[in-house]
């Protein structure tokens, strides 16, 4: 048996590819190495050596998000101080946060946060990425439009904190250079606490993120835009078509898979955004600016209500996984409907 695997061997190496390397290396009477031979120097069957490479990434993930997040459903079932162990209560946090009048506001402030960072970022990216790739790339060339591109993206480089701080010192309402600005254009009545009054707190805040979330889906759709056959719009240039029918027949079908994951990672995004409201507003004036995660935060280390916390915290996360669901069945549904 033993002499039939080497003969075995011998024949199924006679028939391999030897590499020049493999080749100098007999020339000059030296073995092949472990990897010419495709070997591994890990030990066990090469079919599940792999598992020991995923093993490092399954703890970390184990450890970080697992975990807390089982820990976390727990809380939301107890009563808990963050001093001492916590008590099983049952559903009286879930019960009270049915009642929670602030919590609704809170996800009611989440709609116009989709509506900021996600419908209206999407809609401007799709005009605006197809104006630069459709017009301004023909008529200025790449090197223009690829500045302009980087001009929409920079507030996306920017770490949400530095970007609050430059949208505080512009709103500010003693010094700020949008008051300062009114007062020297002669509409000095018109200045405004714009982020501390109930009726703008909430506007400028959706502008904010207007601003700072527009780079990422025209960069998206752009990318996705580069493998549109640019003889597609030149035919239909010579047939007649303006910029808005071009749009409408070919940029939009083309580029409508970067639509759904656009929508999605932005969607998430808004559900569970935190920096600016904290950076900003702090929630307020009132409860006009709160969101879902900002109110969570208030619950842990303000108010040391860890378990109401919890479960504000776990119905988000419920949301988002539903959201993300629906997302992407849809994604799929579409998908095969443009197969058939």
């Amino acid at each position: 048996m033993k002499s039939r695997n080497v003969s075995t061997m011998r024949i199924m190496g006679s028939d391999m590819p030897m590499n020049a390397h493999t080749k100098k290396n007999q020339a000059h009477g030296q073995q092949p190495t472990a990897r010419e031979k495709g070997m591994s120097r890990i030990p066990g069957n090469p079919s599940s050596r792999f598992w020991l490479y995923l093993l490092p990434g399954f703890l970390m993930l184990l450890w970080i998000i697992i975990i807390p997040a089982v820990w976390n459903i727990y809380l939301s079932f107890t009563n808990y101080r963050g001093i001492r162990p916590p008590q099983f209560t049952g559903l009286t946090n879930w019960a009270r946060l049915m009642k929670d009048t602030t919590f609704w506001v809170s996800f009611r402030n989440s709609i116009w946060m989709i509506i900021a960072m996600v419908v209206i970022p999407i809609l401007l990216g799709l005009i605006l990425s197809s104006l630069v790739f459709d017009v301004v790339q023909k008529k200025f060339g790449p090197k223009v439009a690829s500045t302009m591109r980087a001009v929409y993206y920079f507030p996306q480089l920017l770490p949400i904190s530095v970007a609050s701080l430059v949208m505080g010192w512009i709103f500010r309402p003693q010094n700020g250079a949008l008051n300062a600005l009114l007062k020297a254009v002669g509409l000095g009545p018109l200045q405004h606490d714009w982020l501390g009054k109930p009726d703008t707190a909430l506007i400028f805040l959706m502008l904010i993120m207007i601003w700072i979330q527009i780079g990422y889906p025209l960069v998206i759709f752009m990318s996705g835009l580069q493998r549109v056959d640019p003889e597609l719009y030149e035919a239909a240039s010579l047939d007649g078509a303006n910029w808005w029918q071009r749009f409408l027949a070919i940029t939009l079908p083309a580029i409508k898979p970067e639509i759904f994951v656009v929508a999605l990672t932005c969607t998430i995004a808004a559900l569970k955004v935190f920096g600016p409201v904290y950076m900003l507003t702090k929630g307020g004036p009132g409860t006009s600016t709160i969101v879902p995660s900002y109110y969570s935060y208030v619950q842990f280390f303000q108010s040391q209500q860890v378990g109401y916390g919890a479960t504000i915290a776990t119905a988000l996360t419920v949301v988002i996984i539903v959201v993300a669901v629906i997302f992407t069945n849809l994604q799929e549904k579409v998908a095969k409907e443009d197969e058939e």
